[in-house]
């Protein structure tokens, strides 16, 4: 955690993100600035589905893609979507602390038992389902992933800027992260 920089005022915001979308962004949820009338998207944001997570934006402000653990790969032709018909120009990627997604492996029964009870399958079904998926989304940690997948989309988009972030479930407030 000590790659995070907690935002508590302008001065906080990294130089190459001033005069951004990824400012904006950053100014309206952690430091409560005024909402302004948005006509079009200005951003993207890919997070988690976690739904302890709720940001603090106008309307129209950000076309919003949530999946579990913010991984998108599963989500390219919605991000190219925002990018060539919405124009956005950057991309908010915004990992958490105490993700779901981390250690899957250790939820497998709950997760079997689960679709078992609640959704009527049998429990071979969901065993399978369990086994096919979860290397698709498992997170071994939430910062590593949230910046080998900000580099990965850096790659695909490199006309876009595209910066990582990170939401602390205990404060619910945006950090910025260090970059190696």
């Amino acid at each position: 955690m000590n790659k995070l920089i907690k935002v508590s005022n302008q001065e906080d915001i990294f130089l190459h993100y001033q005069g951004t979308p990824i400012e904006t962004l950053l100014k309206y949820h952690n430091l409560k600035q005024p909402f302004e009338n948005h006509l079009k998207a200005k951003i993207l944001i890919g997070m988690c589905m976690d739904n302890r997570k709720q940001l603090k934006l106008p309307n129209n402000f950000a076309y919003i893609l949530r999946s579990g653990g913010g991984n998108l790969r599963y989500s390219e032709f919605k991000i190219s979507y925002a990018i060539a018909l919405g124009g956005v120009k950057s991309i908010a990627l915004i990992g958490h602390n105490n993700c779901g997604m981390v250690n899957l492996e250790s939820k497998k029964e709950k997760f079997i038992k689960g679709l078992v009870e609640n959704a009527g399958w049998n429990i071979e079904q969901a065993e399978e389902h369990f086994n096919t998926c979860s290397p698709m989304f498992e997170i071994k940690d939430e910062i590593e992933f949230l910046l080998s997948e900000t580099k990965r989309l850096r790659k695909k988009y490199p006309n876009i800027l595209v910066a990582p972030l990170f939401y602390k479930i205990e404060d619910n407030l945006l950090y910025l992260v260090k970059e190696d």
